[in-house]
């Protein structure tokens, strides 16, 4: 069995002096796609924000290693040239940096090198197309005066571009209607096709779940994971929904 790209050993952490993630343990592997469910207010999001090493979380206790080095104190900038991916429930707007720039300067960070523009738009191009998005959007600024979906479209773009050694997708179909979670499945599924990558799916819908295939799912409750199994867990999930995870653990932190 091949090494872990990402191992997490007994982790917690906390914000704001309230600590929201409990001796968080698990691992994933290259080409493997998990999936982090539970109830609103569980600490999904929290993790994903801790394993990007966002400055407002603390972590406190236990360990974050990726590609076999240990991450834990590193900025988020350098998880991000290492191969690390979060998209955003509520993506940032950037007035005055472009789709395209920012997604070619992203992927020169990432290679430590020049990216030949020709290629990168031609690239760029082809995975606009798949995604049902006008070329117009290259050359807008990023996420200025899009809609909800045009958002997620264009973070799908960002994966499907930067082909990160872990991805890690927060809340990806919130708030997108039927078509649009369809577009947006299909560049995450596009990004499943390479299994160079490993895919961390935080979600506590199942719309974006239902075409792609899932290895492992864990249930989180009040930041902790009470329950690991593999993809058919997601649909024993969308038929009864959480009560039998929720006494799983003592009452705590949201």
């Amino acid at each position: 069995m091949s090494e872990p790209i990402l191992k997490i050993s007994q982790l917690t952490a906390r914000v704001e002096e309230k600590e929201i993630l409990h001796d968080i343990n698990f691992e994933m592997r290259k080409g493997e796609t998990h999936v982090l469910m539970g109830p609103n207010g569980a600490g999904k999001s929290t993790l994903g924000y801790v394993l990007m090493g966002n400055p407002k979380y603390e972590v406190t206790g236990g360990s974050i290693s990726f590609k076999g080095k240990d991450i834990t104190a590193e900025s988020a900038d350098k998880r991000a040239k290492d191969g690390m991916f979060l998209s955003f429930q509520e993506p940032l707007e950037v007035p005055g940096l472009s789709v395209s720039n920012f997604i070619r300067n992203a992927l020169q960070q990432k290679k430590g090198g020049y990216v030949r523009l020709w290629d990168f738009k031609k690239e760029l191009k082809k995975n606009l197309e798949f995604l049902d998005l006008d070329d117009s959007y290259a050359e807008r600024s990023l996420n200025v005066g899009f809609s909800g979906g045009e958002k997620k479209k264009i973070e799908t773009l960002q994966l499907m571009m930067l082909r990160p050694s872990l991805a890690i997708l927060d809340e990806t179909d919130s708030g997108l209607d039927v078509d649009a979670v369809r577009l947006v499945s299909k560049g995450v599924e596009e990004y499943q096709k390479d299994r160079d990558g490993a895919l961390l799916i935080i979600t506590h819908s199942t719309r974006i779940l239902e075409s792609l295939h899932v290895d492992y799912t864990h249930v989180m409750v009040n930041g902790h994971i009470v329950a690991t199994g593999d993809g058919s867990m997601v649909e024993e999930i969308n038929e009864k929904g959480y009560e039998r995870f929720l006494n799983s653990v003592p009452g705590g932190d949201d």
